[in-house]
C-alpha cells in the first residue's frame, strides 16, 4: 500500500487532474475531460461521439466500422494521399475507430504543431472523403479481412458464442460479405451526419497544452457541427438459457468459448466486488481457480480464463480454453464444476488477500501514461461514475471482508447458466 500511494504521489508532480467541465456551443453543453501533463511536449485530443458504434448499425452490420474507415481516408478536397502527407510531414496522428457505442476521432501532435493539427481535424470533420472510389476501396479491404478470418478458428468459435450469448440483441450481429456490399455512400453519409453532432460528443484532451486556448480552438471547430439529438441508451441482458453450438472443422484441437449472464445493477457499489470475483475465478492467470484446476492439476489446456465484464450496455462473463479433441468433454464438464463449486463455497482468505495485493499494487501501472489516465477518466464518466472512481474503488477493495465478498459471490448463481461454443473435428465412423 505504501508503494501504491507513493507512486500516485510521484505521478501527481507531473500532472494536474481536473474534474469534468462543460463548454457551451449553440446552447449545447459538451463535457470535457482534461489533464495537463508536461512529461513530453505533445498534445492529445479525442472526440467521442456516443451512438456512433456498432450497436447502432441496424440492418447494415459493419456500417459504423466502414464509416470510421472512411474518416481515415482524409478529406475530399485533399484526397487520402495528400492528406496523409500533410499529417506525416508534421508527425501528426489522426485516426478514427468505431467501438460498440462510440465513434472516436483521435488527434495526437507535437506542441509546436497544434495549430496545423487542429486545422487538419477541422478539414476532416467538414469535408470527409465522400467518393465512390473511396467507398469501394474500404469495402474491399473490409471484405478481404473478413474472408481471411474464415479459417481463424478462434474467431469463428467466439463469433458463434456471441450469436448465442447475445441472442435477440444487436450484439449478436456480425458483419458479413453481403452486409458490407449492401452499404452505400449515402448510408455512410447519413450515419456520420447523424452521429457527428454536438449532442453526442465528449471531448477528452491532455498533454503539454494550454487548456483555455485549446478549448477555444475546439469550440471554433465543433461549432460547425449540427446540434443533433442525443443517442438512445441501450441495456441488454445475456442469454440465461444454457445453450451449446458446435462447429466442425479439420482441426487437431478443440476451441471452447463459453459465457454466462452476470447481473449487476449498481456499478458504483458492486463493480469492485465483481473485479475480485473475476480475478479469483479465472482472470488472474496462474493462481486462478480455472487455471489451477484445468492446467496445473490436470494438464487439459495450456491456458484457460474466465472473466467478468461489467459495462453500461451489458454485463456478462466470458471464457476460453483450447484442448485436445479427446479431452473436449472432460474440459467442458470441468468448467461447469469449477464455476458451480466457486459459487457455492466462495473463496478463501488467502485468495482474497492475494487478489487485494495484486489489484492494489497493479493500479499505479495503469497510470503510467497520459493516455491510460485519460482513458480511465473517460470510462468512469461514460459509465456514469465519479471521474476519480478508480481511486474510490481502491479503498473499496482494501476494506472488503471475506464474508462480504463470499456473500456477493454466492448471490451470482446466474454464472452457472453457461453457454458453450465449440469448434472441433467431427468424429468419423470406423468402417
Amino acid at each position: 500500500m505504501k508503494f501504491l500511494f507513493t507512486a500516485i504521489l510521484f505521478l501527481g508532480v507531473f500532472m494536474q487532474t481536473k474534474a469534468i467541465e462543460y463548454i457551451k456551443i449553440n446552447h449545447q453543453e459538451i463535457p470535457v475531460i482534461f489533464e495537463y501533463s508536461q512529461v513530453i511536449p505533445a498534445g492529445f485530443i479525442r472526440l467521442s461521439f456516443l451512438g456512433g458504434g456498432s450497436i447502432n448499425d441496424g440492418k447494415l452490420s459493419g456500417l459504423s466500422s466502414l464509416s470510421a474507415k472512411l474518416l481515415n481516408e482524409g478529406s475530399k478536397s485533399l484526397g487520402v494521399i495528400k492528406f496523409s502527407e500533410e499529417l506525416d510531414k508534421r508527425a501528426i496522428s489522426l485516426h478514427s475507430t468505431a467501438g460498440i457505442e462510440t465513434l472516436n476521432i483521435e488527434l495526437g501532435f507535437l506542441k509546436e504543431q497544434q495549430k496545423e493539427a487542429l486545422k487538419l481535424l477541422q478539414e476532416l470533420l467538414l469535408d470527409p472523403n465522400y467518393t465512390q472510389n473511396t467507398l469501394e476501396k474500404i469495402k474491399q479491404n473490409a471484405i478481404n479481412t473478413l474472408l481471411a478470418k474464415e479459417n481463424d478458428f478462434d474467431y469463428i468459435a467466439n463469433k458463434n458464442l456471441s450469436t448465442l450469448l447475445f441472442k435477440d440483441t444487436p450484439l449478436a450481429k456480425n458483419p458479413t460479405k453481403e452486409s458490407l456490399e449492401n452499404i452505400t455512400l449515402e448510408d455512410i453519409k447519413n450515419f456520420i451526419q447523424e452521429n457527428l453532432t454536438l449532442a453526442r460528443v465528449i471531448v477528452t484532451m491532455g498533454g503539454d497544452i494550454d487548456e483555455k486556448q485549446t478549448l477555444q480552438e475546439i469550440k471554433n471547430i465543433l461549432s460547425n457541427l449540427n446540434t443533433g439529438i442525443k443517442a438512445q441508451t441501450h441495456k441488454y441482458e445475456a442469454n440465461p438459457n444454457k445453450e451449446e453450438i458446435t462447429t466442425y472443422k479439420e482441426t487437431q484441437q478443440a476451441y471452447i468459448y463459453f459465457g454466462a449472464p452476470f447481473y449487476i445493477s449498481n456499478l458504483k457499489e458492486d463493480s469492485y466486488k465483481a473485479k475480485i470475483l473475476s480475478f479469483v475465478l479465472g482472470a488472474s492467470g496462474f493462481g486462478s481457480r480455472l487455471m489451477e484446476e484445468i492446467r496445473v492439476k490436470r494438464g487439459l489446456a495450456y491456458s484457460a480464463y474466465l472473466r467478468v465484464n461489467t459495462g453500461k450496455i451489458i454485463s456478462y462473463a466470458s471464457g476460453y480454453l483450447q484442448t485436445k479433441l479427446d479431452n473436449q468433454q472432460e474440459a467442458i464438464s470441468l468448467v461447469k464444476e469449477i464455476v458451480k463449486e466457486f459459487i457455492q463455497n466462495g473463496i478463501t482468505q488467502e485468495e482474497l488477500d492475494s487478489a487485494k495485493q495484486f489489484l492494489l499494487g497493479n493500479e499505479p501501472l495503469k497510470k503510467e501514461t497520459l493516455s491510460q489516465r485519460l482513458n480511465t477518466k473517460f470510462q468512469n464518466f461514460y459509465l456514469g461514475l465519479p471521474i476519480d472512481f478508480d481511486q474510490i474503488q481502491l479503498e473499496q477493495i482494501q476494506d472488503i471482508s471475506l464474508d462480504t465478498i463470499n456473500s456477493y459471490i454466492k448471490s451470482h448463481v446466474e454464472l452457472n447458466d453457461l453457454t458453450f461454443s465449440i469448434l472441433t473435428m467431427e468424429e468419423k465412423d470406423n468402417e
